[in-house]
């Protein structure tokens, strides 16, 4: 893992494969430039457009003095992560509980399962509150587990959450356990054998028309995008002031914002190896012959001993409506994936992650997949680059020793129930209102020089559960 964590990180690639999502890609704001140059000047500089610098920048204008701010993306608006990810608004929360207990605490593993329930309804709520069309789904999910020892740390892990939460069991801590034969029968998994099952609330959206949204009211009210304009070197001044240096020219600015996720090793050398890239890859499925008319009525995640997969069906009244996005697989390519770290190519796909992924709903569902679709199983695939850090968590802050440099990325693949909260406390951050954030923030979340000195071994949010051994 240190061979593929020194890889140099690169700007983000030409032509990447094409997201379902962005197909077509949105005619008003993908190739949104505010003029032909940048400014010569602007307050703050964000560099990125996905969910998390979207809502930077939409957090910033709920302040007075926000001032003038710049958005830079590299390619079109929210072609990263944001834009290539399956929708999921789901936490999982009892997956890292307790390893989380075991090294931070359990106040502070409290407060991340807060923070990741609190992110999931927030972005559901502005989504509604401003009308954002983006395909919202909000209800349950659940989770298929296929290893005994998963099972066992499962139900031991979600124990371990009601009794340090009673007063969340309706909420954070609220899982409904199904045995063998009932996640057979309710769930329809009729293919390999299961342990049981877990449900509970999630959700699912394009997070690409949610930004897309935001986007627009950012734009609206005055802030400046550019798309296709990567920014290519950061410098400080003598006078303090930063210095982004792009193809559309350089703009000076007093602070600056890296939402730049997978991205980060290359604009600031101290996260090269720190926030190391991992390629993640998504297939789309027309929905087989025996599957439900309406649809399948919750989405799901399938745990084996060493990986899993995720699977949102299409809601009714989307484009494609039961279509069914299936993600992860990393462990099937050569390897056990070990080369998707590192690199920040999602111009291409992984062939063995591929044909993995295209075999896996008859595999799960049996006879109740039946024929394939008449114009085929996989209506589309493509991969994009995740971010992930030594510990397992973002950074969120001011970078140290980096005055006016402002962080916030790194969030294993699970920026869906992470991002728009720690947006918000990094424009608190920005503005000196870091006392307000005492009591949700989690502090293992914080930029530090700590964190900054551990060593990068692969660690991944979802690795399998390992209670009673340290991380």
């Amino acid at each position: 893992m240190d061979e593929r964590a020194a890889v140099p990180v690169t700007l983000p690639r030409q032509n990447p494969t094409i997201a379902y999502w962005q197909d077509p890609p949105d005619p008003e704001i993908a190739d949104y430039l505010s003029s032909s140059q940048v400014p010569e000047i602007a307050d703050t500089v964000i560099i990125g457009s996905g969910i998390t610098g979207s809502l930077i920048a939409w957090n910033l204008f709920q302040s007075p003095d926000h001032g003038h701010f710049t958005m830079l993306e590299a390619r079109q608006a929210c072609s990263g992560a944001t834009g290539r990810n399956g929708g999921h608004t789901k936490a999982a929360s009892y997956r890292s509980f307790h390893d989380n207990a075991h090294s931070l605490g359990t106040e502070a593993a409290v407060k991340i399962a807060r923070l990741e329930y609190d992110n999931i309804k927030a972005v559901h709520a502005f989504a509604r509150k401003y009308n954002i069309d983006c395909d919202l789904y909000s209800g349950d999910t659940v989770d298929i587990i296929y290893d005994q020892a998963q099972w066992d740390n499962s139900v031991k892990s979600i124990g371990a959450m009601r009794k340090a939460m009673p007063e969340l069991l309706d909420t954070v801590a609220r899982y409904e356990i199904w045995g063998k034969e009932e996640a057979r029968e309710k769930f329809f998994v009729r293919g390999e054998e299961c342990v049981g099952a877990i449900m509970y609330e999630a959700g699912s959206l394009s997070a690409y028309k949610f930004v897309v949204g935001v986007l627009k009211m950012v734009v609206q009210r005055g802030g400046e995008l550019y798309t296709n304009t990567p920014a290519t070197k950061l410098e400080k001044g003598e006078d303090g002031m930063w210095s982004v240096q792009t193809l559309r020219g350089v703009v000076k600015a007093k602070r600056v914002v890296l939402a730049t996720n997978g991205y980060s090793g290359f604009l600031c050398e101290k996260f090269q190896g720190k926030i190391v890239p991992l390629r993640g890859q998504i297939t789309v499925h027309r929905p087989g012959k025996n599957q439900p008319v309406s649809g399948l009525s919750t989405t799901y995640s399938f745990i084996y001993k060493n990986g899993y997969e995720y699977m949102i069906p299409r809601p009714q009244g989307s484009k494609h409506a039961g279509d069914i996005v299936i993600g992860g697989g990393l462990v099937m390519a050569k390897d056990e994936g070990v080369e998707e770290f590192g690199t920040t190519d999602d111009t291409t796909i992984n062939q063995d992650i591929s044909k993995y992924l295209t075999e896996t709903t008859p595999r799960y569902f049996g006879n109740d997949w039946g024929d394939d679709h008449a114009d085929g199983r996989i209506r589309q695939q493509w991969t994009g680059i995740m971010g992930y850090s030594p510990d397992g968590f973002p950074f969120i802050g001011e970078v140290p020793g980096e005055k006016n440099l402002w962080m916030a990325a790194s969030f294993q693949g699970h920026g869906m129930v992470l991002c728009f909260m720690c947006a918000r406390a990094l424009v608190a951050m920005m503005g000196g209102e870091e006392e307000a954030l005492e009591s949700w923030f989690p502090d293992a979340f914080k930029v530090s020089e700590e964190r900054l000195k551990k060593k990068f071994a692969g660690r991944l949010h979802t690795k399998p559960l390992d209670i009673g051994t340290k991380p």
